[in-house]
């Protein structure tokens, strides 16, 4: 019998769940890797509610699956050892677990992909283990424009904003991303599930603080903070003064502006930044390129505020030129491919960037009409 094998966390075990295991059974005997305890934390920035080693048990004690693992590899693709010692005919994944790099293992090792959509049992409704479970209500955090310059050795040459949004957490969103994810780790060590009331500017110094204790090398940017704590749309400016804290912070909770730009903005999964790349090699950072970085931003936040999906579009796309101008390693040539394919499949996309400091992520698209493959954030209101 053919070899079928899947992977993923397995929390809180649903329905949706055995539906995507029956359907992966009529492929072949389903073997089940199950995302360790400490891989899910560094992917997701929490723990599972049902550990390891029973959601090993429940996987067992259905028909429908073969054998259960708990994977040894990490990452995304934390099934790997498992993959080489089973050697499966097929890998069956759902819609929201399909990926590029998935696909490309796959081809590499000449085994069948299968993408299932997620369907529901009959008369049953639809459920993921994300809609089920308590979410942590830490926002994420996406810049979208004018990201390095809340870095000193980039104010320095050229004040400007670095233009953030506030993201609910509906999506699981990767580590090493560009969505803040270790800031917001940050944050949930500190509190736990939620932004504690009190002076948005303290929450969020503290925040900075607790992130970058005495005697770290690399210090993470401020606007990861700010853009964390702070609803809505940020304008988050930093002046020519060699500094990690903003001069003034502008924060727009229009909800006519934030549901338009919701409306504008789609995500394409690229595959998280690989574990030792650097886009901190190679750079050319100069006075130039960071004053055409600075003026983005300010057009992309007034743009905004304007509505303008024209000019938003230009501001977002020529930020993220200014951005490659000085850190080309934000963009390797897989991604700019992509960029090229995406283009030719919807040449109505009005600007684009690259979510965080590049290397991977999101490839984060501004267009009036649907884009494929892509998904659709929710912007974080301020509380009446």
């Amino acid at each position: 019998m053919r070899k079928v094998l899947v992977s993923g966390c397995f929390d809180m075990m649903h329905s949706g769940h055995i539906a995507f295991l029956k359907t992966a059974a009529n492929y072949g005997q389903v073997y089940a890797c199950i995302g360790s305890d400490e891989t899910v934390f560094s992917l997701k920035g929490r723990y599972p509610i049902v550990n390891q080693a029973e959601r090993k048990y429940c996987l067992e004690a259905l028909a429908c699956v073969h054998e259960a693992r708990v994977s040894r590899g990490d990452g995304h693709l934390d099934f790997l050892p498992e993959l080489l010692e089973i050697k499966p005919n097929v890998f069956v994944v759902n819609a929201d677990g399909d990926s590029p790099e998935k696909q490309a293992l796959m081809s590499q090792h000449g085994i069948e992909y299968i993408v299932l959509d997620r369907i529901p049992a009959e008369n049953l409704p639809p459920r993921s283990t994300t809609a089920l479970r308590a979410v942590c209500d830490i926002p994420f955090r996406l810049d979208l424009a004018g990201g390095w310059l809340d870095q000193p050795f980039v104010n320095a040459l050229a004040g400007g904003p670095v233009i953030t949004i506030s993201v609910e957490p509906t999506h699981e969103f990767n580590s090493r991303s560009g969505m803040s994810s270790s800031t917001r780790k940050a944050a949930i060590e500190l509190w736990k599930t939620q932004i504690p009331d009190g002076n948005r500017e303290v929450l969020a110094k503290t925040l900075f603080c607790y992130e970058n204790p005495p005697g770290t090398t690399e210090i993470a940017g401020s606007q990861d903070a700010i853009g964390l704590v702070y609803p809505g749309l940020n304008g988050i400016f930093y002046g020519e003064t060699n500094s990690y804290w903003p001069s003034k912070i502008e924060t727009i909770n229009n909800n006519d502006t934030l549901s338009w730009l919701e409306a504008h903005l789609w995500l394409l999964p690229l595959g998280e930044r690989e574990d030792g790349y650097s886009v901190l090699e190679n750079t050319h950072i100069g006075k130039e390129a960071a004053a055409a970085l600075a003026a983005a931003a300010n057009n992309l936040f007034q743009a905004a505020q304007n509505q303008d999906a024209i000019a938003l579009g230009k501001a977002m796309t020529a930020s993220f030129e200014a951005q490659i101008a000085m850190f080309p390693n934000m963009c390797t040539p897989q991604i700019q491919s992509t960029i090229q394919d995406t283009y030719a499949e919807t040449p109505d996309i009005l600007g684009h960037k690259l979510s965080g400091a590049g290397g991977g992520g999101y490839l984060v698209l501004f267009s009036e009409k649907p884009v494929h493959n892509t998904l659709q954030i929710k912007i974080r209101r301020a509380a009446n």
